[in-house]
Protein backbone atom coordinates (compact mmCIF):
# COMPACT_ATOMS: atom_id res chain seq x y z
CA UNK A 1 0.00 0.00 0.00
CA UNK A 2 1.27 3.45 -0.89
CA UNK A 3 0.31 6.77 -2.39
CA UNK A 4 1.55 7.04 -5.96
CA UNK A 5 1.15 10.34 -7.81
CA UNK A 6 -0.86 9.71 -10.99
CA UNK A 7 -3.86 10.64 -13.09
CA UNK A 8 -6.33 7.82 -12.41
CA UNK A 9 -6.79 5.39 -15.30
CA UNK A 10 -10.56 5.36 -14.82
CA UNK A 11 -10.61 9.17 -15.23
CA UNK A 12 -8.85 8.87 -18.59
CA UNK A 13 -11.60 6.69 -20.03
CA UNK A 14 -14.49 8.37 -18.17
CA UNK A 15 -13.54 11.82 -19.50
CA UNK A 16 -13.96 10.50 -23.06
CA UNK A 17 -17.32 8.92 -22.13
CA UNK A 18 -18.80 12.12 -20.62
CA UNK A 19 -18.27 11.11 -17.00
CA UNK A 20 -16.61 14.37 -15.96
CA UNK A 21 -17.34 18.03 -16.71
CA UNK A 22 -14.59 20.20 -15.26
CA UNK A 23 -16.08 23.56 -16.30
CA UNK A 24 -16.72 26.20 -13.66
CA UNK A 25 -20.17 25.80 -12.07
CA UNK A 26 -21.51 28.90 -13.83
CA UNK A 27 -20.35 27.73 -17.27
CA UNK A 28 -22.37 26.00 -19.96
CA UNK A 29 -22.38 23.09 -19.36
CA UNK A 30 -22.20 23.55 -15.62
CA UNK A 31 -19.23 21.83 -14.06
CA UNK A 32 -19.29 18.89 -11.69
CA UNK A 33 -18.45 19.11 -7.99
CA UNK A 34 -14.80 18.19 -7.48
CA UNK A 35 -13.45 17.48 -3.99
CA UNK A 36 -10.00 17.15 -2.49
CA UNK A 37 -9.57 14.56 0.28
CA UNK A 38 -6.38 14.42 2.35
CA UNK A 39 -4.65 11.25 3.54
CA UNK A 40 -2.53 11.00 6.68
CA UNK A 41 -0.10 8.22 5.81
CA UNK A 42 1.73 6.66 2.91
CA UNK A 43 -0.17 3.49 3.93
CA UNK A 44 -3.17 4.83 2.00
CA UNK A 45 -3.76 2.97 -1.25
CA UNK A 46 -3.96 5.69 -3.92
CA UNK A 47 -2.57 5.31 -7.44
CA UNK A 48 -3.46 5.25 -11.13
CA UNK A 49 -5.59 2.20 -10.28
CA UNK A 50 -7.83 4.12 -7.83
CA UNK A 51 -11.34 4.29 -9.30
CA UNK A 52 -13.43 5.92 -6.54
CA UNK A 53 -13.14 7.85 -3.28
CA UNK A 54 -14.04 5.47 -0.45
CA UNK A 55 -15.24 7.04 2.77
CA UNK A 56 -13.63 5.59 5.88
CA UNK A 57 -15.82 3.22 7.91
CA UNK A 58 -15.31 5.51 10.94
CA UNK A 59 -14.18 9.04 10.05
CA UNK A 60 -13.24 9.70 13.69
CA UNK A 61 -10.92 6.68 14.01
CA UNK A 62 -7.19 7.35 14.18
CA UNK A 63 -6.05 6.15 11.73
CA UNK A 64 -9.18 5.80 9.63
CA UNK A 65 -9.72 2.59 7.65
CA UNK A 66 -8.66 4.39 4.44
CA UNK A 67 -6.00 6.57 6.10
CA UNK A 68 -7.99 9.69 5.24
CA UNK A 69 -7.23 12.43 7.77
CA UNK A 70 -9.38 11.76 10.82
CA UNK A 71 -12.28 14.09 11.64
CA UNK A 72 -11.00 14.26 15.22
CA UNK A 73 -8.18 16.37 13.75
CA UNK A 74 -9.29 19.95 14.03
CA UNK A 75 -10.16 21.70 10.80
CA UNK A 76 -10.82 18.60 8.67
CA UNK A 77 -14.19 17.19 7.56
CA UNK A 78 -14.58 13.71 6.05
CA UNK A 79 -14.44 13.82 2.25
CA UNK A 80 -12.28 16.94 2.18
CA UNK A 81 -12.90 20.33 0.59
CA UNK A 82 -14.94 21.23 -2.48
CA UNK A 83 -12.67 22.85 -5.05
CA UNK A 84 -13.62 26.23 -6.49
CA UNK A 85 -12.78 28.44 -9.45
CA UNK A 86 -12.29 25.51 -11.78
CA UNK A 87 -10.96 26.71 -15.11
CA UNK A 88 -10.54 24.72 -18.31
CA UNK A 89 -8.57 26.37 -21.10
CA UNK A 90 -6.19 25.80 -23.98
CA UNK A 91 -2.54 26.72 -23.72
CA UNK A 92 -1.35 26.46 -27.32
CA UNK A 93 -2.55 22.95 -28.22
CA UNK A 94 -2.70 21.56 -24.65
CA UNK A 95 -5.98 21.47 -22.74
CA UNK A 96 -5.42 22.38 -19.10
CA UNK A 97 -7.47 22.41 -15.93
CA UNK A 98 -6.81 24.63 -12.95
CA UNK A 99 -8.38 24.96 -9.51
CA UNK A 100 -8.18 27.65 -6.85
CA UNK A 101 -5.90 26.75 -3.97
CA UNK A 102 -7.77 24.94 -1.20
CA UNK A 103 -7.28 25.63 2.51
CA UNK A 104 -8.26 24.12 5.84
CA UNK A 105 -8.26 26.79 8.55
CA UNK A 106 -7.80 26.40 12.31
CA UNK A 107 -6.25 23.08 11.39
CA UNK A 108 -4.13 20.61 13.32
CA UNK A 109 -3.28 17.45 11.36
CA UNK A 110 -0.69 15.66 9.26
CA UNK A 111 -1.27 14.86 5.59
CA UNK A 112 0.84 12.74 3.25
CA UNK A 113 -1.18 12.97 0.04
CA UNK A 114 -4.49 13.74 -1.62
CA UNK A 115 -7.16 12.42 -3.93
CA UNK A 116 -9.20 14.63 -6.27
CA UNK A 117 -12.57 13.09 -7.06
CA UNK A 118 -15.91 13.93 -8.69
CA UNK A 119 -19.03 13.74 -6.48
CA UNK A 120 -21.59 14.61 -9.17
CA UNK A 121 -24.04 11.83 -9.98
CA UNK A 122 -24.15 11.14 -13.73
CA UNK A 123 -26.30 8.38 -15.15
CA UNK A 124 -24.19 5.39 -16.10
CA UNK A 125 -21.26 6.35 -13.85
CA UNK A 126 -20.48 5.66 -10.22
CA UNK A 127 -20.35 8.64 -7.85
CA UNK A 128 -17.12 9.76 -6.21
CA UNK A 129 -15.12 9.00 -9.38
CA UNK A 130 -11.36 9.40 -8.89
CA UNK A 131 -9.44 11.96 -10.91
CA UNK A 132 -5.90 11.99 -9.57
CA UNK A 133 -3.76 11.06 -6.59
CA UNK A 134 -0.75 12.98 -5.32
CA UNK A 135 1.93 11.93 -2.84
CA UNK A 136 3.44 14.97 -1.10
CA UNK A 137 6.79 13.14 -0.80
CA UNK A 138 6.68 13.38 2.97
CA UNK A 139 4.40 14.22 5.86
CA UNK A 140 3.10 17.81 5.94
CA UNK A 141 1.94 18.92 9.38
CA UNK A 142 -0.05 21.93 10.49
CA UNK A 143 -0.67 22.86 14.13
CA UNK A 144 -3.34 25.44 14.90
CA UNK A 145 -2.89 27.07 11.51
CA UNK A 146 -3.92 26.95 7.86
CA UNK A 147 -3.13 23.95 5.65
CA UNK A 148 -3.18 24.96 1.97
CA UNK A 149 -2.98 22.91 -1.22
CA UNK A 150 -1.35 25.16 -3.80
CA UNK A 151 -2.16 24.00 -7.32
CA UNK A 152 0.53 24.67 -9.94
CA UNK A 153 0.25 27.40 -12.56
CA UNK A 154 -2.30 26.87 -15.33
CA UNK A 155 0.07 26.29 -18.24
CA UNK A 156 0.78 23.46 -20.66
CA UNK A 157 3.92 22.38 -18.82
CA UNK A 158 2.68 22.86 -15.25
CA UNK A 159 -1.13 22.47 -14.90
CA UNK A 160 -2.33 19.76 -12.53
CA UNK A 161 -4.37 18.21 -15.38
CA UNK A 162 -3.03 18.42 -18.95
CA UNK A 163 -4.23 16.83 -22.17
CA UNK A 164 -1.77 17.30 -25.02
Amino acid sequence: MAITSAICNSFKSEILQGGHCLNASGSTAAGNTIKCALYSANDATLSASTTVYAAPSDAAADPTSTYEVTTTSSGYSAGGNTLTNIDVALDSSTAICDFANSSWTSASFTARGLLLYNTTAITGFTTNRSILAINFGGDKTVTSGTFTIEFPAAAASTAIIQLA
